[in-house]
This record gives C-alpha cells, sequence and structure tokens, in this order.
C-alpha cells in the first residue's frame, strides 16, 4: 500500500507557539496535518509562561484537524516532540498547580551563579552536560524552593510538555532521556534523574517521570483522549522527546560529521558525538537514537533578531516584498559591510559567554551605510558565531562535514550561501521544513516495528533537495571578518552589564 491509503505515524510536535500533528508514510511523506496556536503569558519581566491545559487543548485541536483528512484507523502510532526546557507542576488529581513557565523565563537568574557554586560548577556542568546559563529548568526548581516551595512539595509531579501529553493520552506521564535531559536535573553519561541534584532541590524522585529511550512504547491512547482527538482508542504511543534533538533526527544527522542547522527563531547548530564532550561552545545533549549525544551550539536569537530588526527599522513584516529587497541590498555589499559590525545578543547570549544580561549592537556606523549594509552585517554576525563554534568543534576531535539547513532561515539563499562560504562545508536542504515532527514520527516508526533501527528509519524517511556549496575563493575574507567580528561582545559589555 502507498502513503493514499497504507499505515501512517504521527509526529505531534508542540513547540512554543504552535501545536502541529503531522501524519507521515513509511517513505517519509507528510500525508495531513493540524495546526493550533499556543499562547505566551508575560505576567512581569522575566517571567515567561503558558497555560498548562492550552498544551491539551492545542494537541485535540491539531489531532481532531488531522484525523479530518485521514481515518484514524490508519495511524499506527504517535510520538511526541516538545518544547524543551519548559515545566509544569501537577497535583494528584493530574491538574496544573499554577501556569508552566518556559525555556525563555528568567526568574531564576539572580541565583544560577549562586546554586551552580553549591553543587560546583565544573561537577554541574559534567552531571548534565549544561553550561551554567538561566535556561535550563533546575534554576527555576531552585527558586520555587526558595520562593515556592508549599507549591513545589504539592507537586505529584513535575512535568515537561512531553510528560504532560503523555499523561492526558494514555494516564502515565513518561519522559524519554532527550525529553529530560534540558531540565539540566539529569544525569547524561547514567542516562537518569541525577540523585544529587534532586537531593539538593528536595525533590523526590517520584515527583519526576520514568525516563526511556526514545522509540519505547509508552502506553496506548485511552478512551476519554481517543474522544478528545479523534484518535483510535488503543493507538499506540511512543516515547520521541527534545523538538531540537528530534529536528536533528529528521535531518538524519545522527551520523559522524553530519550537522543540523536550525536557522529558527534561535539558532542551533548540533553535531552528533560518541562520547559526552563538554566545552563553553555548546551545550551537551543526548541523542534522539540514545546512542551518542548531540553538542548544541546556541545563539538565542536568530531569525527573532532578523525579525526584530525589519519591524523597527525596515517598515515591518506586513510587506511582503520586504525580505526580497533586503536580501538583495545585502547580497550587493561586500563581506564586512564596509566596515559596519553588529553583536546580535538581543535576547542575552548562550555559547559562548552564557550571559542572559547580554544585549545587541552596530558598530562602526556612517552616513553611507544603508539598510542593507545592516541587514547584513546582522546576518554575517550570526553567520560567524556558527562558524567559531564548528571549528571549537573540531579542536576537541569533531569533524564537521556538511550541514542540513531547516528553520525559517533556511529560506534565505544569501544567508544559507554565507554560512556556506564563512564554514567552508556545504549546506543541504531537504524536502520536509517540519523536521521536528518528522524525528518524533521517525522514533514512531521505530517503536511500532516499522524499522528494526534509527538509521534505517532515517535513511528511509527523509531526503535532500538541493545543496549549497561554499566558495572557496572567499574563505580569506571571512576570516579575517570572524577575527574583528569576535571582539564586538567584549568591546560591548560595559553598556550592559551590571
Amino acid at each position: 500500500m502507498g502513503s493514499s491509503d497504507g499505515p501512517l505515524v504521527v509526529g505531534l510536535d508542540s513547540s512554543t507557539q504552535s501545536c502541529k500533528a503531522i501524519a507521515w508514510s513509511r517513505d517519509g511523506r507528510a500525508v495531513a496535518e493540524g495546526r493550533a496556536p499556543l499562547e505566551l503569558m508575560k505576567p512581569r519581566p522575566d517571567y515567561v509562561e503558558q497555560e498548562v491545559t492550552d498544551w491539551w487543548r492545542a494537541a485535540t485541536v491539531a489531532l481532531r484537524q488531522l484525523v479530518g483528512a485521514v481515518d484514524a484507523k490508519r495511524i499506527a502510532g504517535i510520538a511526541i516532540s516538545n518544547q524543551r526546557e519548559t515545566v509544569a507542576l501537577i497535583d494528584g488529581a493530574g491538574e496544573p498547580i499554577g501556569p508552566a513557565s518556559l525555556w525563555l523565563d528568567e526568574r531564576a537568574a539572580g541565583l544560577v551563579d549562586r546554586f551552580a557554586a553549591e553543587i560546583g560548577r565544573e561537577r554541574l556542568h559534567a552531571i548534565t552536560g549544561k553550561p551554567i546559563d538561566v535556561t535550563p529548568v533546575v534554576y527555576r526548581l531552585k527558586w520555587l524552593r526558595e520562593n515556592e516551595p508549599k507549591r513545589l512539595d504539592h507537586a505529584k509531579k513535575i512535568l515537561d510538555v512531553h510528560g504532560y501529553l503523555t499523561l492526558k493520552l494514555t494516564g502515565t506521564p513518561s519522559a524519554s532521556w532527550t525529553s529530560a535531559d534540558p531540565f539540566g536535573l539529569f544525569d547524561i553519561s547514567r542516562k537518569a534523574w541525577s540523585q544529587p541534584l534532586l537531593d539538593h532541590l528536595g525533590i523526590k524522585p517520584s515527583q519526576l517521570p520514568n525516563a526511556v529511550r526514545s522509540g519505547t512504547r509508552v502506553g496506548t491512547v485511552h478512551a476519554a483522549a481517543a474522544a478528545a482527538t479523534g484518535l483510535a482508542e488503543g493507538t499506540p504511543v511512543i516515547a520521541a522527546g527534545g523538538d531540537g534533538q528530534c529536528a536533528g533526527l529528521g535531518v538524519n544527522a545522527m551520523r559522524d560529521g553530519v550537522v543540523y542547522l536550525n536557522l529558527g527563531t534561535a539558532i542551533i547548530a548540533g553535531i552528533w558525538s560518541r562520547e559526552p564532550v563538554v566545552g563553553a561552545f555548546w551545550r551537551t545533549m543526548t541523542s534522539p537514537t540514545g546512542d551518542g549525544y548531540f553538542l548544541e551550539a546556541v545563539q538565542r536569537a536568530g531569525v527573532y533578531f532578523v525579525n526584530w530588526f525589519v519591524d523597527m527599522f525596515a517598515g515591518g513584516r506586513p510587506d511582503p516584498a520586504i525580505f526580497d529587497r533586503l536580501e538583495r541590498e545585502a547580497a550587493a555589499v561586500p563581506i564586512g559591510s564596509d566596515g559596519l559590525l553588529a553583536g546580535t545578543t538581543l535576547v542575552g547570549c548562550m555559547d559562548p559567554h552564557w550571559d542572559p544580561s547580554a544585549r545587541a549592537s552596530f558598530i562602526g556606523m556612517h552616513p553611507s551605510h544603508t539598510l542593507g549594509h545592516f541587514y547584513r552585517a546582522g546576518l554575517e554576525a550570526m553567520t560567524l558565531q556558527t562558524a567559531r563554534a564548528l571549528e571549537e568543534m573540531r579542536s576537541h576531535g569533531l569533524s564537521p562535514a556538511q550541514m542540513v539547513a531547516i528553520g525559517g532561515g533556511a529560506n534565505s539563499k544569501l544567508w544559507t550561501k554565507m554560512i556556506a562560504d564563512a564554514t567552508g562545508i556545504s549546506i543541504h536542504k531537504g524536502h520536509n521544513a517540519e523536521a521536528s515532527s518528522l524525528g518524533a514520527a521517525i522514533s514512531a516508526a521505530v517503536g511500532i516495528g516499522w524499522f528494526e533501527s534509527f538509521a534505517e528509519a532515517a535513511d528511509a524517511m527523509t531526503s535532500i533537495a538541493e545543496t549549497i556549496e561554499p566558495d572557496p575563493r572567499s574563505r580569506e575574507a571571512w576570516d579575517a571578518l570572524s577575527a574583528r567580528q569576535a571582539k564586538v561582545f567584549p568591546a560591548t559589555q560595559f553598556a550592559w552589564r551590571n
């Protein structure tokens, strides 16, 4: 049977601002989909929250749209890709104790260094694979312990999106290694919750969901969930995990030398490693296959910076021609933007400085500089930070040899060519833009037995549509610019630090 009438697997991608349910065939074709928005709440300047029940509402809307397009009986399994570093407290009745706090939430920024010192900075980094940074959930749990201890103690379960949605689908919350890992409370070498960190926070192991390898069957859709979603009762539910790792699986980056490059709201450049290598230029994540690790270099503002710039200075995104116009203008500007440099840490810096207070800048402005210069300078800054991270990975024995680009920024021919030229690495673009959903679907396909291994499944369900080759003639100019551009962050710290 073909994709028009054969069995399907669903990748339910519950990300920061939307939930997407996509049905995939055995050869990796997207057959049908449903979507629903998710709203962010910002009750205080440093708080970013969501209503936990909205995760289930959005999932049911997306799944009902999906089963309106395909027979639910064709769905052979479902797996979840979730936004990472987001946490909810759940009571004994399965109800939320207040809103969830998201990965963007910075309420715990003031205690990050103190908590790291209590554990030991190097020890904490080695256990969790995460540099000392406000993003992981562990710091917000410390904040709850100090500021709302009764709320934390009242929680029967401490869950991420994956745990909550598996609870709603099957009646039992489940985590995968890749969904548990971003909490910053997970021992990435032992593949288990870290007992020393739990003890330090006063959290019981029973408050956390059982964590299993991706591709493990964690239950089936129960009657109430079937009625809410339109899925067939008894549909297998398979563990998948964090959306970033699922995206890497969805572009078949689980091989030596392949980098997955997500040019999304944030920029993530991840490479597979056999060992849990830790470093300042990346966070070390468990692999979505359960074998090996992903080293993820992260810039918090990627397309977010681009959109902000366009909205503030170029007339705004409602103009449908604005990006084409800026791309043409920027393409006509030489490498180095005629002396204009940018710092794109608009919402703080992750690698390599890990400073949430960092802010953005433009340096070297002149009356001759046009919007095209400013646009290009921003792209150059983000391009070169990616290039420096890949060079650092090389210094640790890794060999980035090709990239697969996803995310909205991958639609920019200028930006992807800049990255290829600056790194000297070919960039591939896949046929399917929804890599996180596809990665979850690959986990489901393995879990229900379509394939014997993740490698076999990824080979069968992914493909390359286009390749961008680097121009070696420009490499010297890029290297010279990188040396200058790397000085922007230390040169501007005085303006915003403290």
